[in-house]
């Protein structure tokens, strides 16, 4: 069972505001406050090398944590400044050539996405969108048809930014291992929301952030890559931590994970996200994924009686990321006047997952992702107030 009100007074927030704006950023917790907080004073005051090395354990600590939440080994994580570049650290290790694959989603995430047309553009390899399934996940079936010789890399999003939907990461997790091709998740919106296990998926490399349903601080990411992939990825760019000067003419690739990372970063922001994964063990993965399917089945349900209302969220078993339209109303005036009422949720722009978009013609979308720490009467109350507005 969670504690719901140690959990609320540790989020001072929640008791002026409805916050169902997890996707976006969570509010973080007292604990991961308090850790910057102790951090960036001592900082202040005996430098930020000296912080730096009496924190040494907790800091190493951090790993140990971001590897236990992905049923992975410390030396398979690296710790960067966001997803995006997580993400990106992977995804640009690879040297495509012409003609090779890139298999992604239809709901695939706009940053990545560029990514690909730009490789494409430089190198001529070719990107490949997977259909999707009758339910809006992505086809395993089709996938597997599509999967030949030249395909040198699967890279899809598990839960997208615009909706419900989570894909099918193991079943394509078990496609990738049994054909060799290297696999790499974005899981931004899950890791914080569900269980991650990156041997149950199958996955080589898996990117995401602290900021979301982790309620880690902004700023913060983490990238896990198979330690067996490991050697065979250069990263697109190193300084001296990543590969250190062995001799004049000569460097050395770290063994571990954290080739992909530089020397200077973060150290408070670093200490938070340590924090906000320990916080979340605390409660339990369990509990919390739990939690956030029975509040945003909820809120669907509340939604679905609510005239002017469409739901468009996809897949068999939606997550914590409750995508509408409301007739008559611009997603940004829905989100403004849920604000002026005390209830903070967000918009997804159709630019930010563009393939998906047009596929179904969606417009903007109200976008309202509760969190364990959020209440029924919370999610009754977005419901009310949705309820109230005169459709135009």
């Amino acid at each position: 069972m969670i504690d719901i009100e140690r959990i609320r007074a540790d989020t001072p927030a929640t008791s002026r505001l409805a916050y169902l704006h997890n996707a976006g950023a969570a509010l973080m917790p007292a604990p991961v406050v308090e850790a910057m907080k102790r951090h960036i004073d001592l900082e202040s005051e005996i430098g930020g090398y000296a912080a730096a090395d009496r924190a040494f354990d907790r800091l190493e600590a951090v790993y140990g944590s971001v590897a236990r939440l992905l049923n992975a080994a410390p030396d398979e994580i690296a710790l960067m400044e966001n997803a995006t570049v997580a993400w990106q650290m992977a995804f640009y290790a690879f040297r495509f050539r012409e003609g090779d694959r890139i298999l992604t989603a239809e709901a695939e995430y706009a940053a990545n996405y560029v990514a690909f047309l730009q490789v494409a553009k430089r190198t001529g390899a070719v990107i490949e969108v997977v259909p999707s399934d009758a339910s809006g996940e992505l086809d395993v079936h089709a996938l597997e048809r599509m999967i030949d010789e030249r395909v040198r890399l699967i890279a899809i999003t598990w839960v997208p930014t615009n909706g419900g939907l989570v894909n099918p990461a193991a079943a394509v997790g078990k496609i990738a291992r049994a054909r060799g091709i290297p696999y790499l998740l974005d899981a931004c919106q899950a890791v914080g929301q569900m269980a991650v296990d990156v041997e149950a998926i199958g996955c080589d490399m898996l990117s995401a952030t602290g900021r979301k349903f982790l309620r880690g601080p902004r700023g913060t990411g983490f990238l896990y890559v198979r330690r067996e992939m490991l050697q065979q990825l250069e990263p697109p760019m190193i300084d001296h931590f990543a590969a250190p000067w062995v001799s004049r003419d000569a460097y050395r690739l770290r063994n571990d994970a954290r080739r992909f990372e530089t020397w200077e970063n973060n150290y408070v922001a670093r200490l938070g996200l340590g924090a906000a994964v320990d916080y979340a063990f605390d409660i339990g993965i369990g509990p919390i994924e739990q939690r956030c399917r029975m509040l945003s089945d909820r809120l669907r349900g509340g939604l679905a009686s609510v005239r002017g209302i469409s739901i468009r969220d996809l897949g068999r078993a939606p997550g914590a990321i409750v995508s509408f339209t409301m007739e008559g109303y611009e997603a940004e005036a829905v989100v403004s006047d849920a604000a002026a009422a005390g209830i903070t949720i967000g918009a997804s722009d159709p630019s930010s997952t563009r393939i998906d978009a047009e596929i179904r013609s969606l417009p903007p979308v109200v976008r309202a992702s509760p969190h364990y720490y959020n209440t029924e009467v919370e999610i009754d109350r977005l419901i009310a107030h949705l309820a109230g507005l005169v459709p135009r």
